[in-house]
């Protein structure tokens, strides 16, 4: 069941990178502070923390980064 606190993040491609997923939905300033946020083990993938600033996060993921948690899904097409 989906928090008010959580975000549904529509990816139209395969993946896309951890750091990258942190800005594009804001939960970062740049992505020079979410590759901070992931280096100090700040954020988790899965249930499990993430230290890799480039991993791959694909549809069916969750990501969990300062008390948010974000599901990634794929776009549907129309």
């Amino acid at each position: 069941m989906i928090k008010p606190s959580d975000i549904i993040a529509e990816l139209e491609s395969d993946f896309v990178e951890l750091h990258k997923l942190l800005k594009f939905e804001g939960l970062s300033d740049s992505g020079g502070s979410a590759k901070r946020a992931i280096a100090d083990g700040l954020v988790s993938v899965n249930g499990e923390v993430e230290t890799r600033k480039r991993k791959k996060i694909n549809p069916g993921d969750k990501v969990e980064f300062s008390g948010q948690t974000i599901e990634v899904i794929k776009k549907q097409k129309i």
